[in-house]
């Protein structure tokens, strides 16, 4: 799905006719259960060292998804209030150090209709972000009297050990396409099989830095959400960026080990 991201650069894409006084940036979300056909195309990977990968400096961080469902009849002016009350939630928390969301753009099997993507720094800071009294307030006036379903996914990851990245800051942070990745492993999936796909999708992001500018992944540990076991998040400098990505063989391979 299709998702703006707020940032503090004032500027705004074309986005299903979304709106926001505050810049947001588009993004993709996307649920996968099944395998899909296959759209044939290549990419070719940069020339990147990978031992200057392997001895990068990591900063561990959490990554929160919630999805919603909106009623049918939601106005704009309501969506507005929503999604401003949510961004501006960040600035009345502790813990928060990142925050995308917007409207889902492209079809999921549930039926979402919008997302909200926060990074936290400690899994304690998500535990308290929870049970934070601003919070469930704007929960209960401002996002349950829209929206008749609400999924969370929690997981921990890295990223580079660096103020930019940390924050999701700076000039390739302005612009792009932010892509969400939901994986439902089945039970019967044994660890290493679960473990060689996401190492496969992890790999092929970093083989890629001219069209993703950061991607994190994990294991969800949201006892209240147990729908999906795993998420992905990564972030694309452009809609063709992410066009080229999800629509190439080497993609295609990696997400098939997530599907089978």
């Amino acid at each position: 799905m299709l998702l703006q991201a707020l940032t503090s650069t004032i500027s705004f894409p074309d986005f299903h006719t979304h709106y926001h006084r505050r810049s947001r940036l588009n993004g993709v979300m996307s649920v996968h259960r099944w395998r899909r056909e296959n759209r044939r195309m290549t990419i070719s990977a940069s020339n990147v060292e990978s031992s200057s990968l392997n001895a990068e400096k990591k900063r561990k961080v959490v990554e929160h998804i919630c999805l919603l469902k909106a009623k049918p009849n939601l106005s704009e002016e309501e969506e507005n209030n929503m999604l401003d009350y949510l961004y501006t939630s960040q600035y009345q928390m502790r813990g928060i150090v990142a925050v995308s969301l917007g409207r889902i753009s492209n079809e999921t099997v549930e039926n979402y209709t919008h997302a909200v993507f926060m990074r936290f720094q400690r899994k304690e800071d998500v535990a308290k972000f929870y049970e934070n009294p601003f919070y469930l307030k704007v929960l209960k006036e401002h996002v349950m009297p829209y929206c008749h379903v609400l999924t969370n996914v929690d997981y921990e990851s890295e990223v580079e050990d660096d103020i930019l990245p940390i924050f999701r800051k700076g000039e390739e942070f302005n612009y792009g396409v932010e892509f969400v990745h939901l994986i439902a492993f089945d039970e019967s999936v044994s660890g290493a099989h679960v473990e060689d796909a996401l190492l496969s999708l992890e790999k092929l992001t970093k083989e890629f830095p001219s069209l993703v500018v950061q991607s994190t992944q994990g294991s969800n540990f949201n006892l209240s959400s147990q729908d999906y076991t795993h998420a992905v998040v990564i972030r694309f400098r452009s809609s063709e960026a992410f066009e080229m990505f999800v629509g190439s063989t080497e993609y295609k391979d990696a997400c098939s080990k997530t599907l089978t």
